[in-house]
């Protein structure tokens, strides 16, 4: 049987015999279009991404040997003329066709998505997390479709630890889930469920006076860190617990699917851009996707505004040059109205000037038309986690064209921040992602987080657009800098 290892060192097996995929970048290939869960990747997505900012003359060339061997590795007894059923061509680019069993990324997330009573959670997700064995496609973190596909499975796997520690409480195994559940907390001190889960097993315990100070940990670092207080849920509990009332947890409780891969509570996405062929496409790919749905298309920037008044979408995708009123002023209306959509902006070109003024009025980040389905899902799930995805085949050529100019409503200098936050600060516009920074400059993510917000504060901004924004404007960063690091 062929099977696909991701969750660790990339490899191919038949029959458990690790197969030769070649070299790294013939690798990457394969990892790609594994990444793409089954879709065509196109070729052209295939060469911007292989080779970022700088194609080989022959990349086509280049590409089409890589597939052929590939298919001799994958599939060594296919005739000459047999059609590939494994590494298959699929208009204009290509495809892995393979089961769920056969990848174990795959695998992996359908078990995490897996629902039933306390013992099928908790098989279920002591199955997945079996599957890990590091660090997800890290020997190609420095391709940005890599990295991203690492970042959204390594959430999943936080998530399964959280929803097996669930399931565990819910079967009477607190003692043994405790050590583990301090770990995790420790990890990931700003995660509301570790500390829940923590808390909740010590209580379970009778450990009363434990499961107390594990909150107060949990306050002292939010405050510290973030400046807020604890969560509604977590002073709920915490008031429950001083009141002597909570009971052991429902299983119910414990075992609800986060929201970020629950099938009932989906993304809701408006689509605005004056092309059918464009809506459609969108449409298509919402469709294919789990947990992400489209709830209404307009063609230019008044009905978008209407129709995101009557739909309250979660994020809209709006394309920057329409009839009517174009996307910069339609963005700019839905963005001030109270508690706005996150909105994208979509163009064909990257040099549009306009981009620029959007990134300054607020949208959360841009990307173009031609991008792969992973790059439009990925900056929809960013933007609505709150971050922002600026696509990095266009940020240098956004930034050269605009970069240098006097803005009266610019952030005040950068005097006063500390070597480690001009390092992040860097990598923030050259458009890297919080995982990506962490491991450039070996730190956790987590401890990123917080100093990109500590950034964003000092600098009184709003979010990573304008982070970017500023550190070109300041001439902290300049197009075609090669960066380097104080702390390095």
């Amino acid at each position: 049987m062929l099977t696909f290892t991701a969750l660790g060192p990339f490899q191919a097996w038949a029959d458990g015999v690790p197969l030769d995929l070649g070299g790294q970048r013939q690798r990457a290939v394969l990892a790609r279009l594994l990444v793409a869960g089954g879709r065509a990747v196109p070729v052209n997505t295939l060469i911007d991404e292989l080779w970022p900012g700088a194609p080989p003359a022959q990349a086509l060339s280049t590409i089409q040997g890589y597939v052929s061997r590939l298919r001799r590795a994958l599939e060594p007894d296919r005739a000459p003329r047999e059609e590939a059923r494994v590494l298959v061509s699929a208009p204009p680019g290509y495809a892995l066709r393979a089961g769920t069993e056969q990848v174990d990324a795959w695998r992996f997330e359908a078990l995490v998505k897996s629902e039933g009573d306390p013992g099928r959670v908790w098989a279920a997700m002591d199955t997945a997390l079996g599957l890990w064995r590091g660090p997800a496609l890290a020997e190609f973190g420095e391709l940005s479709w890599a990295a991203t596909e690492a970042g959204r499975l390594e959430e999943l796997r936080l998530i399964a630890v959280e929803r097996r520690a669930g399931a565990g409480l819910a079967l009477g195994r607190a003692t043994s889930l405790v050590a583990d559940l301090e770990a995790h907390a420790s990890a990931y001190p700003l995660r509301e469920e570790a500390w829940r889960l923590l808390a909740t097993a010590l209580y379970g315990l009778g450990r009363q006076g434990d499961a107390l100070a594990a909150l107060r940990r949990a306050r002292s670092v939010w405050r510290d860190e973030l400046g807020l207080d604890l969560s509604a849920g977590l002073q709920r509990l915490e008031a429950d617990m001083l009141a002597q009332r909570l009971e052991s947890p429902a299983a119910e409780e414990v075992l609800q699917v986060p929201a970020e891969v629950s099938d009932t509570a989906p993304l809701r996405v408006v689509v605005a851009d004056d092309q059918a062929l464009v809506r459609a496409g969108v449409r298509a790919m919402l469709d294919a996707e789990p947990g992400v749905t489209m709830v209404g298309e307009a063609t230019n920037g008044e009905e978008a505004i209407a129709l995101v008044a009557e739909t309250g979408p979660d994020v809209v995708l709006l394309d920057i040059q329409m009839p009517h009123l174009d996307g910069l002023a339609a963005a700019r209306r839905i963005l001030s109205e109270n508690r706005p959509p996150k909105v994208i902006m979509m163009t064909t070109f990257g040099s549009d000037e306009n981009l620029y003024a959007a990134l300054r009025a607020g949208v959360s980040g841009f990307i173009l038309k031609t991008s792969a389905p992973e790059q439009f899902l990925a900056a929809i799930r960013a933007a609505s986690a709150g971050d922002a995805l600026i696509d990095p085949t266009i940020t240098t050529r956004l930034i050269a064209g605009f970069a240098g100019r006097v803005d009266p409503d610019s952030p005040p200098a950068l005097a006063g921040l500390a070597d480690s936050q001009l390092d992040v600060l860097k990598l923030v516009a050259r458009g890297l992602t919080n995982r990506q920074i962490g491991q450039t400059l070996s730190l956790p993510e987590e401890e990123v987080g917080i100093m990109v917000k500590s950034l964003l504060e000092h600098l009184g901004l709003f979010d990573r657009a304008q982070l970017v924004m500023a550190a070109y404007e300041s001439g902290f960063v300049t197009p075609g800098e090669k960066t380097s690091f104080s702390s390095l």
